[in-house]
């Protein structure tokens, strides 16, 4: 009985230090292992990466944590990336237009969100997608031309700086979730995902709450908008307001797992990796392989990968009752 519960114990010490000592490991592997390869298409490969877990976190805390399903995540992205650029080739220094996107995407979220928040489920989502498609097709018209570098940004151009800004808000990003989750607002933001009517019940301001996630979830996708506006040495105004910008957070989120601290993360990374494969491998249909493969993965683990991992471990080690 005692060298059993001496196992348990051993058992429950490293489920409760691996985690830790992975992301450790994670994040160790992040910073070294591109600059030892030092090519571009590993930079650019480890870069959408990163960009990737900060957009999926950031949709993970609207959707996830807070259980509204926004389908127009793409112009919060896409302002980020819109001021940002427009403050930085203008002259303003990069850190303040970088946060200055960031807090733009915050105002229009909240200048939007009292208004979509009256709405519900299906409704709510067509709502957040029409009023993203809006401001794409505004900016499409009012800024048609291509934004360009000068030729002196883009001679120094580097591609390190660039993927590291993108490497440290993705883990500010997830940083941020984190604390989120641990802060006195979890209760109430978990609450109105299970039940808004209970939640309202028991004393939760439901739009408080929604409010809360909702500027938090734009701020880091604006952020996340202006890292692309930073790498980009050309591009057109409105590339970044297409939905699909939304549907890739969504599906990177899906995938690793919904309302999961490390879904977005780990399905950043899967969803990068197989899809850069596939668009190698399978050139003329890689789209359609691409989607057929992960409504395949949601249907078997609705929970996500984060769920594939927890069925593998109970398996591999399952749980002794005392």
């Amino acid at each position: 009985m005692e060298e059993m519960m001496l196992t348990q114990h051993a058992r429950t010490s490293v489920q409760r230090w691996l985690p830790q000592v992975g992301i450790i490991l994670l994040i160790l592997f992040a910073i070294f292992f591109p600059r030892q390869v030092d090519k571009q298409n590993t930079w650019n490969l480890f870069f959408l990466i990163c960009l990737g877990i900060a957009m999926g976190q950031s949709w993970n805390i609207l959707a996830g944590f807070a259980g509204q399903t926004s389908l127009g995540h793409a112009a919060f992205f896409g302002i980020g990336a819109l001021i940002t650029r427009t403050l930085w080739l203008g002259g303003t220094p990069f850190a303040f237009a970088f946060l200055t996107g960031g807090l733009a995407a915050v105002a229009f979220a909240m200048l939007i969100g009292a208004p979509t928040f009256r709405l519900r489920g299906a409704y709510f989502a067509i709502g957040t997608l029409g009023v993203a498609e809006v401001l794409r097709i505004t900016v499409s018209q009012a800024m048609p031309l291509i934004s360009t570098m000068s030729g002196t940004l883009i001679a120094a151009y580097n591609w390190p700086v660039r993927y590291y800004f993108a490497l440290g808000l993705a883990i500010v990003t997830t940083g941020a979730a984190s604390l989120l989750l641990r802060s006195p607002w979890s209760l109430g933001i978990l609450a109105v995902r299970e039940d808004e009517g209970a939640a309202q019940a028991t004393g939760v301001h439901v739009l408080r709450h929604k409010l809360l996630a909702l500027s938090l979830s734009s701020f880091f996708a604006g952020l996340a908008g202006g890292v692309f506006a930073f790498q980009q040495i050309s591009y057109y105004p409105a590339a970044p307001f297409s939905p699909l910008w939304t549907f890739d957070a969504l599906l990177i989120t899906f995938v690793g797992g919904l309302g999961t601290l490390a879904g977005p993360v780990i399905g950043a990374i899967f969803f990068v990796l197989v899809r850069q494969q596939l668009a190698v491998t399978l050139v003329e249909i890689h789209q359609v392989v691409f989607g057929v493969f992960f409504i395949v993965i949601v249907l078997v683990f609705p929970g996500g990968l984060v769920e594939a991992w927890r069925r593998l471990r109970d398996l591999l080690w399952p749980k002794r009752s005392s």
